[in-house]
């Protein structure tokens, strides 16, 4: 929560600053103005109007240009206040992954009786996983993918359309909300 606090104090802070440098641009382009129109007295005052149009003209431009800067600025605030939010966690759950490699390593090299507490650890382990959107990447028979998978080695495929694909696996791979938190460790048919 104090994260988030932090976050918007930030945010406001660059707000205030965003809108006062407009502030402050604008009061100097009137200055400008009004010292353009007073240097300049001996003008008719159709010249006069047609100058004051076009500051006009070209204060109006800055706006729009200050307020798409500022819409742009606004926008990439809660983009980024979204992505602080979905994948704040991070980092404990790629720490926790290799405690889900521990209990698929013990739950391979127990016997049947004792294997039925230890699964059922694992499996809540796995829906809590779940439930902050770490999932399990899909790998046996899948074509290689450098952004999913960190080939270990080749190996001759058994059969021809197993080129390229994956064969083996040697440390799953996970998911967090669309993105990689570890790549797959696989053996690739060559």
């Amino acid at each position: 929560m104090k994260k988030e606090e932090k976050i918007n104090a930030e945010n406001m802070e660059n707000t205030e600053e965003v809108l006062n440098e407009a502030v402050a641009a604008e009061n100097e382009a009137t200055e400008k103005a009004e010292k353009t129109t007073e240097e300049q007295p001996e003008l008719t005052a159709e010249e006069r109007l047609a100058l004051a149009e076009a500051r006009i003209a070209e204060l109006e431009k800055e706006r729009l240009y200050r307020q798409a800067e500022f819409d742009n600025f606004r926008k990439r605030i809660i983009k980024e206040k979204a992505e602080l939010i979905l994948n704040g966690g991070r980092k404990v759950l790629e720490a926790m992954l290799p405690v889900i490699d521990d209990l698929e390593r013990a739950l391979t090299h127990m016997s049947d009786a004792e294997k039925e507490g230890v699964e059922l650890i694992y499996k809540k382990f796995l829906k809590v996983m779940e439930a902050q959107g770490v999932t399990q990447m899909k790998t046996e028979g899948a074509d290689f993918n450098t952004d999913f998978h960190e080939a270990v080695t080749q190996f001759p495929a058994p059969t021809p359309e197993l080129k390229g694909k994956v064969i083996d696996c040697t440390e799953k791979g996970y998911m967090l909300n669309e993105t990689v938190l570890r790549f797959a460790k696989v053996v690739v048919g060559i």
